[in-house]
Order: C-alpha cells, then structure tokens, then sequence
C-alpha cells in the first residue's frame, strides 16, 4: 500500500486547483479582490483564500497588498500572461467537446478582423445554409503566428503565403483608393492625386508602405508618405477619415456604407491592385480534414466570383 501511495504521489501533476487559478486571473484582470468576487459571484473571503493557496502552492507572492488595494508582483505580472492565455485556451477545448457532442464539425478560424465583418460574414451564411453540421468559429490574427501554438484549423491572412509548414489558397488582392471626409476638401469633390501631398495622410500599421506605393503607382513621390496617424484596423481609419482627420487608403469592400451615404468619398480617380493578397493559410496536415477542406473549396469559389465581378485580377 505505501508503494502504491508513494506512485500515486509521484504521479500527481503539479497544478493548483482551477478554482484558484481563476480566482487569481480575474483578481490580476481586475486588479481588485473585490471585483473578482463580483465576477465569480463568490465571497471577497473566497477570493482572499483561493488567493493565498495559490501563493503557498507556488511559494511565491504574486500580490503586493497595500492600503488602496492589491498590486500584481513581478512574479504575478508574468504568471498572469501565462493563465489568461492557458485558461483560454482550456474554455476552448470544453466548448468544443460540448459542442461534438450534437455531432456538429467545428472550424477554428483566425482572422484580419474587417475582411471578415465586411467580406466573409455578409457570405458565410450561404456556407453554413449548405452545410449545416459544421459551426465556424472565428478569432482575430493580425500578424502571422505559428499553428502548433494555437487551436486554429486555418487562418485568413493579409499579406504572404509562406508560413513555414503550411499550404495556401489565394483569395485576392487588395484595391485601395483615397478616401476622406467631404468636409475635409470642401467645397471641392475632387482632387488631384498631387494634391494629397499636402494633406495630412492616415496610415496603417499593418501597412506602413501603402501611400509609398500608391504614390509611385502614378509615377509620384511624396516625402511625407509614411508620416501621420497610424491605426491598426480599416475600421479605426475609416472613422478617422469620417472624423476629418486626414486621408486614408482603403479598399472599397471594406467602406461600401460610408460611400453610399457619403460620409466618405472618394476624391482621386485613381486605384491600384495592391502587392500582397488575402490568402487562406493551413497546415499541411490538415489539408483533408472535412470542415476544413468543405470551407476551402466554398471560399476560394466565392473570392473567385468577387474578383471577376470587381475586376480585381
């Protein structure tokens, strides 16, 4: 017996209770005892307790407590990082594995956020219509990542197809056109492309080269053309430039509304079919998973149909 005890002690994980583990992750979101109580719909004693066994467990102080509250230690900032993201993650599997359990097929999907809210959610509904066992779930990536490090299935990338140990399907290029306020220039419409020298130019960070090689696309050069407010999502810059900000370089499917109502407009007749493309990335070892390969076949279909009809080729 004392054999098998000393296996069994042997065996056990070293992992603090869960219930401990978020009580601490809502304390340190919070930065207040209180607040993660209110939270958890437990007692501010509960939270104190669970607290305290997660430092004894670790042996390390992962709070500073002081007279206006709790301050997170060096320790319990980086802790923090690290059960946020894992405590994601576990919420994850357990909704996945609830949601097999109806027999439905799930699609993890990441995503540059404004293709998805103004090009693929307007059309996924067809998708879903035809294929009603799978669920598609979505979760916004700017920036390349690697696979093996998440739970996704695919990702819808603005950018290059490279990502090491991946496959790739194209879906399109981009065609951004100068876009701004009409209070902006009034009470001119239009304006020569030479004319946006001297506006105060909205950028974005995702690509910081976009005025230079619009510009050059018309045979000009400004030296200002990476200078101005820069914002990371086309949603952000679009209401910059509505705001009167300055002017933005947009692709039209993202601001359809704004220049039907003409709270954006488009003041220089000129486009450009950007360099990089919207491509949808996988790893290459899931290339047959059936969700996976039922979406790709659908969604290469329909950008397709969208470049065709927007001369986007």
């Amino acid at each position: 017996m004392a054999v098998f005890f000393l296996l069994a002690v042997l065996m056990r994980r070293k992992i603090p209770s869960t219930g401990a583990l978020v009580a601490f992750e809502a304390a340190a979101r919070h930065g207040s005892f209180t607040q993660a109580a209110r939270e958890l719909i437990q007692t501010h004693s509960a939270i104190c307790r669970q607290i305290a066994s997660l430092e004894s467990f670790l042996d390390v102080r992962l709070f500073t407590r002081t007279k206006r509250g709790v301050v997170l230690t060096e320790a319990g900032r980086g802790f923090s990082r690290q059960i946020s993201s894992r405590l994601d993650g576990l919420e994850r599997d357990t909704l996945s594995v609830m949601e097999r359990r109806g027999g439905g097929a799930g699609l993890e999907l990441a995503v540059v956020p404004s293709f998805a809210t103004k090009w693929l959610l307007p059309r996924l509904g067809d998708f879903l219509g035809d294929h009603p066992g799978v669920t598609v779930h979505m979760d916004t990536r700017t920036r390349p990542f690697l696979f093996d490090d998440t739970d996704f299935d695919a990702a819808i990338y603005f950018g290059d197809a490279g990502w090491p140990g991946t496959q790739a399907c194209y879906l399109m290029r981009e065609n951004p056109v100068a876009v701004c306020s009409p209070a902006l220039i009034a009470p001119a419409t239009t304006l020569s492309a030479e004319s946006l020298v001297d506006l105060p130019l909205l950028q974005q960070s995702t690509r910081p080269f976009a005025w230079r090689h619009w510009f050059s696309s018309q045979g000009l050069a400004s030296a200002n053309d990476m200078v101005g407010a820069r914002f990371e999502l086309f949603s952000m810059l679009a209401q910059a430039a509505m705001s009167g900000l300055g002017v933005a370089l947009i692709p039209p499917l993202m601001i359809e509304e704004e220049l039907a109502n003409g709270r954006l407009i488009a003041p220089v007749a000129h486009r450009y079919l950007s360099e990089k493309a919207y491509y949808l990335i996988y790893p290459e070892h899931k290339t047959e998973t059936a969700p996976l390969a039922q979406f790709r076949e659908w969604l290469v279909g329909e950008a397709a149909r969208y470049r065709n009809e927007n001369e986007l080729e």
